[in-house]
């Protein structure tokens, strides 16, 4: 009769189920789960100063590449919340202002060895919407291998020249979501300086979508050298802040809704002959087996688990 006791799956770590009441507990954040990373650097001219002169320029006066070791220190960090360690990097806002220059999948284990010189070609522009539509053709071509969800973090700093396009082209990947035939998206912006358009910013990241919620969320850096920082924030708060998730018996119907983040001991009452619940979260859904009810008096553990992590320290603005 107990071997039911052992199938537990994953996100879980222990379910105990007794006269109805069912008390399950997380292992890990399940919202990032199959999450696959992009990370998207300004590539424009008014870039150039950060990234320090080229060739002959650079021997004539050795300036610090100011980018390098924030894009390091991001590479690692959003590599470790990926899927499969490896983030693809690009360079956008080359060129006419509207081309990239994708610098590769790139594994986060090996950050510190990977140099940003910055673009071959500095833009004349700062145009978006070619990364939001980079960034959803790679989402849906790997969903096919696997990826569940996506995060692409796009780093600007000067005001955008397609702002109505990110909208429009916004509103589309939205419906896409919600009809199931995308994996859930986020955009983090991030801008550095003073050139940055923050109402520009905000009214990008105000909208929300039906069925999806905001897809973008924003923040402002002072300095490049904060850029690393806010970004983990910023990912941290995206990943579990707007999580939320819903528990259904096995018929299907809701038994409780969580609006917030996920707490780490989930708590809820199951119909007679349950076999099963399901937990849905950021579009994905993870069912768990009832265990046969438990002997003992089903507690609350005393103390339970801390939540999950997230990060709360704040820099700049947020919306």
């Amino acid at each position: 009769m107990g071997h039911k006791h052992e199938v537990i799956v994953k996100p879980f770590s222990d379910v105990h189920h007794k006269a109805g009441r069912v008390v399950a507990t997380l292992l890990h954040d399940p919202t990032v789960e199959g999450l696959d990373v992009a990370l998207y650097m300004d590539g424009s001219a008014s870039m150039e100063p950060t990234y320090g002169p080229r060739g002959v320029l650079a021997k004539l006066a050795p300036v610090k590449n100011q980018v390098e070791p924030q894009m390091q220190w991001m590479l690692q960090y959003l590599a470790s919340k990926d899927r499969d360690g490896k983030l693809r990097v690009s360079y956008w806002a080359t060129g006419d202002g509207s081309q990239l220059e994708t610098v590769g999948e790139l594994d986060g284990q090996l950050s510190a060895s990977y140099k940003f010189p910055g673009p071959r070609s500095y833009g004349k522009a700062t145009v978006m919407l070619p990364v939001l539509r980079d960034y959803v053709a790679y989402v849906r071509e790997q969903a096919k291998a696997g990826t569940r969800r996506g995060l692409a973090v796009v780093v600007t700093d000067s005001q955008l020249h397609d702002a109505a396009d990110i909208k429009a082209y916004s509103t589309q990947v939205a419906k896409e979501i919600a009809a199931g035939r995308l994996p859930r998206l986020n955009f983090v912006l991030v801008g550095v300086g003073e050139q940055v358009d923050e109402e520009q910013m905000e009214d990008i990241c105000h909208d929300e979508y039906p069925g999806v919620g905001h897809l973008w969320c924003h923040r402002i850096a002072d300095r490049m050298e904060e850029m690393a920082e806010l970004v983990a924030v910023l990912v941290d708060e995206t990943m579990t802040v707007a999580a939320g998730g819903t528990i259904s018996d096995d018929k299907g119907k809701v038994l409780k809704v969580y609006e917030g983040r996920l707490p780490a001991v989930l708590e809820f009452d199951v119909p007679k002959g349950c076999a099963s619940f399901t937990l849905e979260v950021a579009g994905q859904k993870f069912t768990q087996p009832l265990p046969d009810e438990d002997e003992h008096e089903l507690e609350t553990p005393r103390q339970a688990p801390p939540p999950l992590p997230t990060r709360t320290k704040k820099h700049g603005h947020s919306h």
